[in-house]
């Protein structure tokens, strides 16, 4: 990516807005196209503003190998309000279009897929609602439709899957999503309390609260000028590596409730219980809110704390290590797994997978590795990839990264013990560099967690733009259960573990 555009090779980054290159369409519909013509390139961000000249669109484009990012602009007028479609040529950028035009109006001609993504209750059109989704069909006598939701046999959150299968084969599976909204974005961008702000950001997805937490914190503190010290960054580093092992752990139990193993799950149940227990002692919840904040922490890590932490991470880690071994040995289990729910290398590139589901493919998409940010910058994470894309995969890859993560632990907390002690409180009282643009990425345990904003001439935030990596991921989930049995669905979507309301906001 090169040429007189804004590339940052930092992560979190600010930037005058002034300074984010505005194309005229066309040229940026070309930039944007010849920037993406790779697998270690992908988009970050891609979304539009409105203000009195038209739409803004603001897109960042990722280079895993050069360690940067590119950001440029273009202005599209609100009337006609049709332009050229990238997604013919870019497939994966198919989800960011789709919600520019539901949210904005915005055409893109030969989309081939121009279809709602959330509903959210200031949407464009009104006239598109639930009722009228136009799912996908094939006319025959040989085929039916199975449809599972939005209210399911269980305390999960709401969605719709409309299957179309020829006996137990599923063809085609299309998930309709949109049916809760928090309207995070928009109180994130309207409110002027920063307490606010943070623990809005670590309820975005619960399983995922220090992750957007730590996405929100270093976002506000690249466009506050807020400095911060190693001995928090590690903190964070060890907050989220638990955050990780806990969701790994407890993603391994519902995987052997799926097919009938009791043992594994309950003991894996117990471990993961282990895990969250030891995150409550640290900052009094299980899954670490009100651990991370703006310029500080109120739960600075303590030697008795840390020495907890290591004594229970050794100890989970080596029982989950046993008890894995026995799940990934028995036939009745590997059965059930291997070569079930298959997602290819090119699959998910071209849907943008990122994460988990990216790293089962063969992709070497992690962000600690990638774009280190916090004390990763000081620590290598080599990312664990594996290939085959199947449930077996998404299963091994859990096992390999809670082995990781211990050992990260370990590492991370032995430097923590020698670096210097600043114990910084939060910042709540900081002033926002005005007239700016800022992007924040995170690796969460799921994959890719990116937060970015925009501020005014008086620093205050105009907008405030939220991407969890379910918002790429679920379309891996419907192409893996291409030509599997609908028996095989649970167990499916159980290996990926996607976020509902990460992606609904």
């Amino acid at each position: 990516m090169t040429g007189n555009f804004t590339e940052i090779s930092e992560n979190p980054f600010v930037v005058k807005m002034d300074e984010v290159r505005e194309l005229s369409y066309d040229s940026f519909h070309d930039k944007i196209k010849e920037m993406l013509d790779g697998g270690s390139v992908h988009c970050v961000a891609y979304y539009g503003i409105e203000d009195s000249k038209g739409i803004r669109l603001i897109c960042s484009v990722a280079d895993d190998i050069r360690h940067n990012i590119c950001t440029l602009s273009t202005l599209v007028p609100k009337e006609p309000g049709i332009v050229k479609s990238l997604t013919t040529a870019c497939p994966p950028l198919h989800i960011y279009e789709r919600e520019i035009n539901e949210n904005f109006g915005i055409v893109f001609d030969d989309h081939p897929w121009l279809k709602p993504v959330r509903y959210p209750h200031d949407r464009k059109n009104k006239l598109a609602v639930m009722d009228n989704y136009p799912f996908y069909g094939i006319e025959s006598e040989e085929l039916h439709e199975v449809g599972v939701g939005p209210v399911h046999a269980g305390v999960i959150e709401p969605g719709h899957f409309r299957f179309i299968c020829n006996g137990e084969k599923v063809l085609h599976l299309e998930i309709q999503l949109g049916y809760q909204h928090r309207g995070v974005e928009k109180l994130l961008a309207e409110s002027s309390n920063s307490l606010k702000r943070a623990v809005i950001c670590e309820n975005i997805a619960g399983d995922s609260a220090v992750a957007h937490s730590i996405a929100h914190a270093q976002l506000i503190e690249s466009l506050g000028g807020i400095e911060t010290m190693p001995d928090l960054w590690i903190e964070r580093c060890i907050g989220l590596e638990l955050e990780r092992i806990a969701v790994h752990i407890g993603d391994t139990a519902a995987l052997c409730g799926d097919v009938a193993y009791q043992l594994g799950q309950v003991v894996c149940e117990a471990l993961r219980t282990e895990i969250i227990n030891t995150t409550q002692f640290w900052c009094g919840n299980r899954f670490g809110k009100g651990l991370v904040r703006p310029g500080g922490t109120n739960y600075s890590l303590s030697k008795e704390t840390a020495d907890k932490i290591i004594t229970v991470t050794d100890i989970v880690g080596k029982r989950f290590a046993e008890i894995t071994d026995r799940i990934y040995s028995l036939p009745s289990v590997l059965a059930r797994f291997e070569d079930i729910g298959q997602v290819t290398s090119e699959q998910a590139l071209t849907i943008g997978a990122v994460g988990m589901a990216a790293r089962t493919c063969g992709i070497s998409r992690d962000i600690r590795n990638s774009h280190p940010f916090q004390y990763y910058r000081q620590y290598d994470v080599s990312p664990v990839v594996l290939d085959s894309g199947d449930v077996l995969a998404r299963g091994m890859l859990r096992v390999r990264e809670v082995e990781q993560s211990v050992r990260i632990i370990r590492d991370l907390t032995d430097r923590w013990f020698k670096e210097k002690k600043y114990g910084r409180k939060p910042v709540y009282d900081y002033k926002l560099k005005p007239g700016s643009f800022s992007l924040s990425m995170v690796e969460g345990w799921r994959g890719e967690i990116c937060h970015s904003a925009v501020t005014d001439e008086n620093g205050s935030i105009v907008h405030y733009k939220v991407k969890d990596p379910s918002f790429h991921n679920w379309m891996a989930l419907a192409l893996a259960v291409r030509n599997q049995e609908i028996s095989d669905f649970p167990v499916c979507n159980k290996s990926f573990n996607l976020s509902y309301c990460g992606h609904d906001l």
